[in-house]
């Protein structure tokens, strides 16, 4: 090995992570015939072996001659905190439940989701694919730096030819072995890697002896790469034996160019290299599907191999520090060989690590695939990798992941390579690293690990260690990985997954959440950051998708609820009638996209719902402050579900995958002429409930005929200029004077400048019609309500109009409650409901001549038209004998105006202070 010249070892010759072996099948079957392997046998020893890896015979002197022996042993310790920090996060998740085939991508996909574990299960197959490549590689050079017959050198054996089709057959012969013995099963594997084991043990062994027995001598260093060997003289390296002025010499760091590559040597690249070698603690975690007893063998097994090879790395460092000069250290990385007592056996050392990582690759990356296909993330390309034998054993993921290593082989060697594979295994232990950290940060009832030495603070120091390793070893991979993480992440978010495994996410939501709900303090609310929050009572959807799209416009990121009364009466029921329709309003908020929440009650009267609704919907600081509904008039219900293309019958049987559609989950709107849920009476006595518990309300009309282009998310500056027009004013009840600052004109603007603020409605101008009384002069109301507007900066036009004529100035104002002047009969409030009504209509087609608000609009149109009006809607009267003439009025009023929206607001919304 003297002559050894590959700068793969540089980075990661050994694609670690010993096989994951799942139960047979994966699945239930078979699990506690599959349950054989003691601690030993099932941790300990595939642990050790991807720990050791191949590094351990031809990388000590490489580190200890650069870093010397204090950096050396500071870098030992520093890598196997990193590693002991995700030993503890793998053995809490392990002890946490059963974890089936798949290894690292089982942990993290049933914890952060199938996305996030997709993304990463294949990475760290593609990882475990090339690991296996590079080991192979590795392990050709290795066999021709001593059997080539290029080599150079007085050592070697010229027997085997070398070039680029030779050194690829002997890595497919070599793959071919590998793949045979992964074929015939786990068990085979298991006995393959502890004769194996066994075989490294021995070397190691004789190596140690060989410190102690071998006497001082010197040893022929190979020339340099690229130079003639014949005309420079020889040079050589020193085994001195323990030797107090040889330690003395090898304490400090000897930074120097590395023989093999040319590359001047640096405490990062050095550290990189030992990091490389000593990773593969997973090996262990993912046998879990054969070990008798995991909760016990996964921590105890891994802590003892973690614990044995640190042991032994500082022994070899300890032994090379007393008795090799810094010339034969740095000079020959194989000086194991011309130390040894008997240097055959160092070689059986080496060959035996390479053969057992590219083993341990291969079996890990089948397994990992087999996981991956069964949960069929990325559909019918993996389909080959589910066919199993008579006893459970992946042959067809062998066979796959076979044919991708030898396609790898053909690329020859893979210097870069080696450093993006060891990049990938870092990204799957941050990621188990983040898995046991967001369990326990959502503090789960269910995260009950039966290993309980780790806490939040080694998991994330372990996530933190893993990135900042990442970017030590090779910025471009670490950060080419987090790139394609995203991107395979994306991919299975547009595919969508199984969503049975249980995301953590919504544990943690559910955790920040609760914690931010409590520190939301009614107590503290403040008029500057108020917000709508809606409560919208809908009867059946299908006739109600528009005002449920309109109110979600509204709502200015508050809290939107969908509510439904069910009649009935607990009592006499066998089962709760509502738990059962949450799946379908659900289903209705994600096909609307909307952002609502659902909140259903059962009640034997709508009106009683709606006061349960009220008094109950929301938590804490987030519960509705405005009441929705839908305007009670004799319009005939339309199925809006029949012309929406969102909820096309197509569409929904394609995304249910089978499933009852939609549609079918409702029931057709209702017959024109057929009974009601809700009388005009208990209509206009909810409103009125919703005053007496200080609740805003909106009666929204004639909202289907409001044009799509307005109802939905994106812009809406390429539709015909319209307007938004403002009656800040009782039209009911006329009476002059400055009206529109009240508390319940100001909401009204206050709701019409949240909608303009929404991209839909963008292009719709706002106009604030001012009504004069019949003594008032033009021009000083519209002044004070300019100032208004621009102390709330509100753009919108203002316009006068003249309006109460018949109101006397001297009568005495009538109580709140009353919605029309005392004075007046029931013919004379339909005359002053028809001459509002008349007026507004009158105003909805007027422009306000030039500019784009001109008579002729935009593209040529006719002109602007009213999109959307909002009325001032008065209070219910007092005597509930008037119920039903308070909504004749109502229906008068804002007949034929188009959309529509009757709000009365009872809370300050607006505030000119900064």
């Amino acid at each position: 090995m003297a002559s050894e010249s590959s700068p793969l070892l540089a980075y990661r010759l050994l694609g670690e992570e010993g096989a994951a072996f799942p139960p047979n099948g994966a699945g239930g079957s078979g699990v506690a015939s599959a349950r054989k392997l003691s601690t030993f046998l099932g941790v300990v020893v595939p642990t050790v072996l991807s720990m050791f890896s191949i590094v351990v015979f031809l990388r000590i002197g490489f580190v200890v001659g650069h870093a010397g022996l204090l950096q050396a042993l500071a870098m030992l310790l520093v890598a196997y905190i990193i590693l002991a920090l995700t030993v503890l996060s793998v053995c809490a998740i392990a002890t946490n439940g059963a974890v089936r085939g798949g290894g690292a991508y089982f942990m993290i996909s049933r914890t952060l989701g199938p996305e996030v574990g997709g993304s990463i299960g294949l990475m760290f197959y593609l990882a475990n694919v090339c690991g296996c490549a590079v080991s192979l590689l590795g392990l050709v050079e290795s066999v021709l730096d001593v059997f080539g017959a290029d080599v150079t050198g007085s050592s070697g054996i010229r027997v085997l030819p070398q070039g680029y089709g030779w050194n690829l057959l002997y890595g497919s012969l070599l793959l071919g072995l590998v793949g045979g013995v992964c074929t015939l099963g786990a068990g085979l594997y298991a006995r393959a890697s502890f004769l194996t084991f066994l075989l490294v043990s021995g070397s190691l062994a004789s190596v140690l002896i060989s410190f102690v027995a071998v006497g001082p001598r010197d040893i022929q260093l190979a020339p340099r790469p690229g130079t003639n060997g014949s005309s420079v003289p020889p040079r050589y390296g020193h085994f001195t034996g323990f030797n107090g002025s040889t330690l003395k010499d090898n304490l400090g760091a000897g930074y120097a160019e590395d023989y093999t590559t040319g590359a001047m040597m640096t405490f990062a690249s050095v550290f990189a290299v030992l990091f490389n070698g000593c990773t593969g603690i997973m090996a262990g975690a993912n046998m879990s599907g054969e070990l008798k007893d995991p909760s016990r063998a996964i921590p105890l097994g891994t802590i003892i191999a973690v614990a044995y090879t640190f042991f032994i790395y500082i022994l070899l460092f300890f032994l090379s520090s007393f008795t090799c000069d810094r010339t034969l250290l740095q000079e020959d990385y194989g000086f194991f060989r011309g130390i040894s007592l008997w240097p055959p056996l160092v070689l059986i050392g080496i060959y035996a690590t390479a053969l057992s990582a590219s083993m341990s690759s291969l079996i890990g990356a089948s397994r990992i695939l087999h996981a991956l296909a069964q949960d069929d993330l990325f559909g019918v390309i993996l389909a080959p990798a589910k066919v199993v034998s008579g006893g459970g054993n992946p042959w067809g993921a062998v066979l796959y992941s076979w044919g991708l290593v030898q396609l790898v082989l053909l690329a020859g060697k893979l210097n870069t390579l080696a450093a993006v594979v060891t990049v990938f295994y870092l990204v799957a232990y941050a990621a188990v690293d983040l898995s046991c950290l967001s369990l326990e940060w959502a503090s789960a009832p269910n995260f009950r690990p039966t290993f309980s030495l780790f806490s939040w603070h080694t998991c994330l120091l372990g996530v933190a260690s893993c990135l900042l390793m990442m970017f030590l070893i090779s910025p471009g991979a670490a950060g080419g990985s987090l790139l394609l993480m995203g991107l395979l992440s994306a991919l299975l978010t547009a595919r969508g997954g199984p969503s049975s495994w249980g995301y953590v996410s919504q544990a943690l939501l559910f955790h920040q959440v609760r914690k931010y709900l409590l520190r939301l303090d009614v107590r503290k609310e403040h008029v500057k950051f108020w917000r709508p929050q809606l409560l919208l009572l809908v009867g059946n959807p299908r006739g109600a998708l528009p005002l449920l799209r309109l109110a979600n416009q509204l709502k200015k990121g508050g809290l939107y609820v969908l509510g439904h009364v069910t009649l009935g009466d607990l009592d006499s029921l066998p089962s709760d009638p509502v738990q059962p329709q949450y799946g379908a309003w659900l289903s209705l908020v994600d096909r609307a996209q909307v952002k609502a929440f659902v909140d259903l009650t059962l009640s034997s009267s709508v009106r009683q719902g709606a006061q349960h609704l009220l008094r109950i919907s929301g938590l804490g600081g987030m519960k509705p402050n405005t009441l929705v509904l839908g305007f009670y008039d004799d319009a005939p219900p339309q199925d809006h579900f029949l012309t929406d293309p969102a909820f096309s019958e197509p569409a929904e049987g394609a995304r249910e995958g089978g499933s009852p559609a939609l549609s079918t989950l409702f029931p057709p709107p209702r017959a024109p002429g057929s009974p009601r849920a809700l009388s005009p009476q208990d209509y206009v006595a909810t409103v009125a409930d919703a005053l007496k518990m200080n609740k805003n309300v909106v009666l929204a009309r004639a909202c289907g005929a409001l044009p799509p282009e307005r109802l939905s998310r994106g812009s809406g500056s390429s539709a015909q200029l319209h307007h938004v027009d403002v009656w800040p004013l009782n039209l009911l009840r006329p009476r002059g004077g400055p009206g529109y600052v009240d508390v319940c004109g100001l909401f009204l603007l206050q709701m019409a400048t949240i909608l303009s603020m929404v991209p839909a409605w963008h292009s719709a101008r706002l106009r604030i019609f001012l009504c004069l009384g019949p003594r008032e002069a033009p021009g000083a109301a519209e002044g004070r309500l300019r100032a208004l507007l621009s102390q709330l900066r509100i753009r919108a036009e203002v316009q006068e109009v003249v309006w109460g004529e018949g109101a006397e100035t001297g009568e005495p104002e009538e109580e709140e409650g009353d919605f029309v002047n005392g004075g007046r009969g029931d013919e004379e409030a339909e005359a002053l409901a028809c001459s509002a009504n008349s007026l507004v209509r009158a105003q909805q087609g007027r422009g306000t001549g030039g500019g784009p608000g001109g008579p002729e609009g935009r593209d040529g149109a006719e002109g602007p038209t009213t999109a959307l009006t909002f009325l001032y809607l008065p209070r219910p009267p007092a005597d509930p004998a008037r119920y039903p003439r308070y909504l004749a009025l109502l229906e008068i009023l804002s007949r034929d105006l188009g959309p529509t929206l009757l709000v009365h607001g009872v809370t300050p919304v607006t505030c000119t202070d900064l």
